[in-house]
């Protein structure tokens, strides 16, 4: 009859909470919380394990919305994490040299804002209390730059991983560039902590594949393995072998059969720390919501909160002594700020190997903070190539590898490569070799064919500093990025996608890879800059605007077909940065219709201007390589390129939906609203009417109406 023992047990809770402990263990013939499982906790260690546990509980009760059983499940992994391995330090949360910690599963992010508000991170118990609350420093899933320690922003599953990835390239690359015998200044781990649903995520297999290939030793995983989702048992849906699959990958792999025997853990953690050839994954059998006499180890612990009463019954299993809400031990603080206090001993330690390095190299260690702190070295920009008539006249992905590999010696932090399509979208620095286990200080990168990894490899890379990291694939495939795009948009994170191939101009491939949506759906994501230009001299300008944009990431969308020169590079230089500019002046006096274009369809206009004005119809061409930064000017530089109370007509060879707050309630916008199909490029821009002579009819049509 444990139902109505429990029941007693939560009424006297009121009254007499230490003697409702002890009739909990003395009359539960099945203890809810084993007494071994806690064999290696001293008492002041249990009770900063619990306190991560029930500011868990109370926070999701409080707002009544959030996953409170994985934080209580996981409470000792960051217990131990936090004061006894990691390299962190409070006071100094972006040291360079600290370890990284990625909860990939982000829908516990109680267990991480309670991991910092013990070890003393600019965290208050307010904060805590105000949890998924309106202004408050703990929203529902962790943000990087909105709450101090958050390294990065998770909740789609999978993303942390392959994020935690990046930030483990990063760390091999710089340490590889910048150390030196006997002074490693670059030294440091990166951990994360996966769920069953990050690994259900494909992003997981293409990140973790990516790391056995290049024996990232410095990555340090945890699977909690619960076999616990939102709908079911895990095993309703996946059987896999996490362990053998991930030997698969080239990981080393461990196994903790309990969470709560730390000398388990720390003896997982330090053997993976002694791996030298492979990133370590250890896989922990936790029990979802554990301690909680109703809802452990079920889906409802995932994501909802336990209940008023069961968080009493959870607290007595717990031998917790309080019955209120947000209760915090002093005996508790202190154990984790001696463990913390410990680690960040780690920072004093390092600063002295600083100061010699810095010493014995110091233009090495100049180049490294300078890297770090994000300045460009001077004169990058007058390696931005020039062009003519002759050079010009190329594609815009050719522009585009001539301008990166002439910008390439001043900027060592520029870093990338493609998804298996280098030769294509010619991202490749041919001064240098790839990155390699055996070579990771080089630029280059083979990131195979994963651009879901990709995108979110990058912004590990970024968000570890000291590097500014492009990837290329074709426009099409951006899809394939897009939640990796759009955090990177979230967190104002620097990253460069070069996307090629970008319209029906790529021709024969056919419809599955001529992008038609792609344009629209990328200018959706806020914080996102998209470039197309619309020659080569666009092209300089749309890479000088991509390294110097410190807000935000940038997509540029090139062709894979040649483009005409426009000639007009001062134009270009002013222009680019500002989203649109005039690129030819209507003939004969006023204009009477504007017309817009981005990209290959540039020309198109210029070839349609000359229509019109044999036909007297006196017409100015607006080059628009950017809609978001014309959208940032002010409204007097809009009006002057725009032209205020004159038509408008707006080509571009995909959907049109991006150019109708652009040409206005009477203009027109020649697009595809349908997917293309596989000809020569030339046939396709004529049958599906992106021509001179259909722009030059819609102009007429505007007009006259």
């Amino acid at each position: 009859h444990r139902v109505s023992i429990r029941l007693r047990v939560q009424l006297r809770i009121l009254r007499f909470p230490k003697f409702s402990i002890s009739i909990v263990s003395h009359l539960s013939s099945e203890p809810l919380v084993p007494i071994e499982a806690f064999a290696s906790q001293s008492p002041s260690t249990r009770l900063a394990i619990d306190t991560v546990r029930t500011l868990s509980m109370d926070a999701v009760q409080a707002a009544e919305s959030g996953h409170p059983g994985t934080p209580m499940s996981l409470a000792p992994l960051a217990y131990v994490l936090y004061t006894r391995h990691m390299r962190h330090d409070p006071s100094a949360p972006n040291w360079i040299d600290r370890d990284r910690f990625v909860l990939s599963a982000g829908h516990a992010s109680m267990l991480q804002y309670s991991a910092l508000f013990l070890s003393g991170y600019p965290l208050t118990l307010d904060d805590i209390k105000q949890f998924r609350q309106w202004g408050s420093k703990t929203p529902g899933h962790p943000e990087h730059g909105h709450t101090v320690g958050i390294e990065t922003t998770t909740g789609p599953l999978g993303q942390g991983v392959a994020n935690a990835v990046g930030m483990a390239v990063a760390e091999a690359h710089l340490a590889a560039r910048f150390n030196r015998e006997g002074h490693d200044v670059i030294n440091h781990h990166t951990y994360f902590i996966a769920g069953d649903g990050c690994l259900m995520e494909g992003i997981s297999h293409e990140a973790a594949s990516f790391a056995g290939k290049f024996k990232l030793n410095k990555l340090i995983g945890f699977f909690d393995s619960n076999n616990i989702t939102i709908d079911a048992k895990a095993e309703v849906s996946s059987t896999d072998d996490a362990g053998a699959r991930f030997l698969a990958y080239g990981w080393h792999v461990l196994h903790v059969s309990d969470i709560n025997d730390l000398d388990k853990l720390d003896e997982a953690i330090n053997s993976a720390k002694l791996v030298k050839d492979k990133p370590s994954m250890i896989i922990i059998s936790t029990l979802i919501g554990f301690g909680s006499p109703n809802r452990e180890n079920t889906s409802k612990a995932h994501g909802e909160a336990l209940g008023k009463d069961e968080v009493l019954l959870t607290k007595a299993a717990y031998g917790w002594p309080s019955t209120e809400p947000f209760f915090v031990p002093e005996e508790a603080v202190s154990d984790w700020k001696h463990g913390v206090a410990a680690r960040a001993a780690t920072h004093a330690q390092w600063q002295p190997r600083w100061d010699a390095y810095a010493k014995a190299h110091p233009d090495l260690a100049a180049e490294l903070e300078r890297q770090l702190s994000g300045k460009l070295k001077d004169g990058w920009e007058k390696l931005i190539p020039s062009f003519d008539a002759k050079s010009g006249n190329v594609a815009s992905r050719a522009a585009s590898g001539a301008v990166l590999n002439a910008i390439a010696p001043l900027l060592p932090e520029l870093i990338g490569g493609s998804a298996d399509l280098a030769g294509s979208t010619l991202t490749t620095v041919k001064s240098e070799g790839f990155f390699s286990a055996a070579t990771p200080e080089l630029r280059n990168f083979h990131f195979g064919v994963r651009e879901h990894a990709m995108g979110a490899i990058m912004n590990g890379m970024a968000l570890h500093g000291g590097i500014i990291p492009y990837g290329g694939t074709f426009l099409v495939f951006s899809d394939y990025m897009r939640p990796a795009i759009r955090l990177a948009a979230l967190m104002k994170q620097q990253v460069i996608y070069v996307f090629t191939h970008d319209s029906i101009g790529l021709g024969e491939d056919g419809p599955t890879h001529q992008p038609i949506e792609q344009l629209t759906a990328l200018r959706c994501i806020p914080g996102l800059t998209v470039l197309r230009p619309g020659d080569a001299d666009e092209v300089a300008e749309a890479w000088r605007v991509a390294v110097l944009h410190k807000d935000g990431p940038v997509a540029m969308a090139l062709t894979r077909q040649k483009l005409a020169y426009n000639n007009a590079p001062d134009k270009a230089k002013a222009g680019v940065p500002r989203g649109a500019y005039v690129l030819l002046e209507a003939e004969g006096g006023e204009a009477d219709v504007v017309l817009l274009a981005s990209g290959s369809e540039v020309e198109i206009a210029v070839a349609a201007r000359l229509l019109l004005a044999a036909q007297g119809i006196k017409a100015r061409v607006v080059s628009c390589p950017s809609l978001e930064l014309f959208a940032k000017q002010d409204a007097a530089y809009k009006s002057s390129v725009l032209l205020s109370g004159v038509a408008r007509v707006a080509i571009e060879a995909a959907h049109p939906m991006s150019w109708y707050q652009w040409v206005g309630d009477f203009g027109a916008v020649i697009g595809l609203d349908h997917f293309g199909a596989s000809a020569p490029y030339q046939t396709l821009y004529r049958e599906f009417g992106i021509t001179a002579e259909h722009m030059a009819e819609a102009a007429k049509r505007v007009l006259n109406a």
